[in-house]
C-alpha cells in the first residue's frame, strides 16, 4: 500500500480501493508537525531572437563601411592640413612664385617665363653699385655674377636695359672696369639674337679677358647739379635740380615728384589716391617758379601707378609711379634730366647728407605762388626716428628720416612726392620721396620720406610691364 505523501485537510487517509476508514482521533501528544518540501518552480526558459545569419553578416558589412568612411574622413582632413603647410610654407622642391605656385630652381631666371606673373623672370638683371656694373643672376651657381665685356656691344646693352624696365629709346651708354671674380664670370654667347632674352644668351666662364666686365647706363641720369650750396633753404636756381617736376590738377599744383627716365616720374602713392585718372594730371619739368609754365610744355600722364600695398593712415608703401605719354626731351633743355635709381649695394645710410628740393611758399612766408626752394639735410637712424619722443614706432623699413642741417630751413614743410637726393661717387642718386613731416619743424619730428631703396624692385616691374604702353 502506497500513501500519499501530502497530508489532506481531513484526518483519514485514502486506502487505494478507494474505501475510507474512519481513524480514532490524534490526541495533541501524537500530532507532530509535518514538514512539507516545496520544490521551486523552474524560471521560464529565457526567450532568444534568433536572427538569421544573413542579417548578421549585413550588420557587420555596415560597420565596416562606417569604419572605412571616417578613416577616410581622417586622411582627407590629414591631407588638407599638409597641403594647407606645404602652399602656406616655403616651397619645398624649388621657389614660390608669390602667388601661390611654385617653380624648380633651375628654372629661376632662365629666360622663360613659368610663374603665372613671370616673378621668376622679373629680377634677374640688376646694376650694381656706383660704378653701374652689370649683373646676372644665374641659377647653376646660385649666384650673381659679372658679365664679361668682351664682345660686348651697344646692342647687348639695350637688350639688358629692356630686361631691367627701361626702353630702348633711352639707353646711353655701356662701358668696362677691371673686376676680380673668385667664382667666374659670364660670357655672352657669339652667336647674339637681340630679339632673344638676355637670360638665353649668357653662358658660365672662368675666366675673362684681362677680367673686364661690363659697366651699364641704361639712361642719362644723375648729372649737372652745383652740390656746393648753403645749406639753409632758400630760393633754387634753375638747372639746380633738374629732376624735379611740378605735378598740377586743374592748373595748381598738387604735389611734386622726380624724374628717373623721360618716361616715368615717381611721386608719393597719397598724391595720387583721390585723382588716380591719367587725365586729370599734368607735368612740368624744368620749372622754378610759376611764369615758367608758360615757357614750358605741359606732359600728359597715360598711366598712375600707386603702390598695391598703400595704406593711408600708417603711409606704409606711400610711393607712386607716372607714365608719361611721351618722354620729356632732354636735348631741348639744360633744366630738364633724371635723377638715377639707387643701384643695389650702393649704401646710402645715416648720417649721410642729402638735399630736398620743393615747391612752397618763400623764406618770408609770401602768399603768392610756389617757388622751388631747396636744403640740405641728413639721415637719421630708424631708431632714433622711432624714440617715443620722436615718432614712436610709426616709421617701417620702407620709410627714411631726415634731421635739418641750418636752423630756420623750414624743411620739414615738404612738398609731397618731392624728392630726397644725395650726392655720391659724382652721381646723383634718388634716396626717398616725401610723404609726411607737416609738424616736423618741431623739436624732435623729423621730415619723413619713403625708401626708393626698399622699393627698388617694384618700380623696374611697374617699368617691364608697362614698357611698351
Amino acid at each position: 500500500m502506497t500513501t500519499n505523501p501530502y497530508l489532506d485537510s481531513g484526518v483519514s487517509f485514502i486506502h487505494e480501493d478507494g474505501e475510507g476508514r474512519k481513524l480514532p482521533p490524534l490526541s495533541r501528544s501524537d500530532v507532530k508537525p509535518q514538514y512539507v518540501h516545496h520544490q521551486a518552480p523552474k524560471p521560464p526558459p529565457e526567450i532568444t531572437h534568433s536572427i538569421p545569419k544573413h542579417k548578421g553578416v549585413k550588420q557587420r558589412c555596415v560597420k565596416f563601411t562606417v569604419a572605412a568612411v571616417i578613416c577616410l574622413l581622417l586622411l582627407l582632413l590629414l591631407a588638407g592640413i599638409l597641403l594647407g603647410y606645404y602652399f602656406s610654407s616655403s616651397c619645398i622642391h624649388g621657389l614660390q612664385c608669390g602667388d601661390g605656385g611654385c617653380v624648380w630652381e633651375s628654372q629661376w631666371c632662365d629666360g622663360v617665363t613659368d610663374c603665372p606673373a613671370g616673378q621668376d623672370e622679373a629680377n634677374c638683371v640688376r646694376l650694381h653699385g656706383s660704378s653701374f656694373l652689370l649683373q646676372i643672376y644665374t641659377s647653376q651657381t646660385k649666384t650673381w655674377r659679372n658679365v664679361c665685356s668682351h664682345s660686348w656691344t651697344d646692342q647687348k646693352g639695350k637688350a639688358s636695359c629692356q630686361h631691367i624696365g627701361y626702353s630702348r629709346s633711352t639707353y646711353f651708354k655701356s662701358g668696362q672696369q677691371e673686376a676680380d671674380s673668385s667664382d667666374g664670370f659670364l660670357m655672352v654667347k657669339s652667336d647674339f639674337n637681340p630679339e632673344a632674352p638676355i637670360l638665353q644668351q649668357v653662358i658660365l666662364s672662368k675666366t675673362c679677358p684681362n677680367n673686364r666686365v661690363v659697366t651699364l647706363r641704361c639712361t642719362d641720369c644723375g648729372s649737372g647739379v652745383n652740390s656746393s650750396r648753403a645749406s639753409r633753404g632758400q630760393l633754387a636756381s634753375p638747372r639746380a635740380w633738374p629732376w624735379q617736376v611740378s605735378l598740377q590738377v586743374a592748373g595748381s599744383h598738387r604735389c611734386g615728384g622726380a624724374i628717373i627716365s623721360p618716361h616715368w616720374i615717381v611721386t608719393a602713392a597719397h598724391c595720387v589716391a583721390k585723382a588716380s585718372s591719367p587725365g586729370d594730371w599734368a607735368v612740368y619739368a624744368g620749372i622754378v617758379d610759376p611764369l615758367d609754365t608758360l615757357f614750358n610744355p605741359a606732359y600728359s600722364v597715360s598711366h598712375i601707378i600707386a603702390h598695391e600695398g598703400y595704406n593711408g593712415l600708417t603711409r606704409r608703401n606711400d610711393i607712386a609711379l607716372m607714365r608719361l605719354s611721351k618722354p620729356v626731351d632732354k636735348t631741348a633743355s639744360s633744366n630738364i634730366g633724371p635723377v638715377c635709381l639707387p643701384n643695389v649695394g650702393l649704401n646710402i645710410t645715416a648720417p649721410q647728407k642729402c638735399w630736398i628740393s620743393r615747391f612752397g611758399r618763400t623764406v618770408n612766408g609770401d602768399s603768392g605762388s610756389p617757388h622751388l626752394m631747396e636744403a640740405q639735410v641728413s639721415l637719421i637712424d630708424t631708431s632714433d626716428c622711432n624714440s617715443s619722443i620722436a615718432y614712436n614706432g610709426r616709421i617701417s623699413q620702407d620709410m627714411l628720416c631726415t634731421r635739418e642741417m641750418g636752423a630756420g630751413s623750414d624743411t620739414c614743410h615738404t612738398d609731397s612726392g618731392s624728392p630726397l637726393v644725395s650726392l655720391k661717387d659724382g652721381v646723383w642718386w634718388l634716396v626717398g620721396d616725401s610723404i609726411w613731416g607737416e609738424h616736423c619743424a618741431e623739436q624732435n619730428k623729423p621730415g619723413v620720406y619713403g625708401n626708393i631703396t626698399h622699393f627698388l624692385d617694384w618700380i623696374h616691374r611697374q617699368m617691364k610691364k608697362h614698357q611698351d604702353e
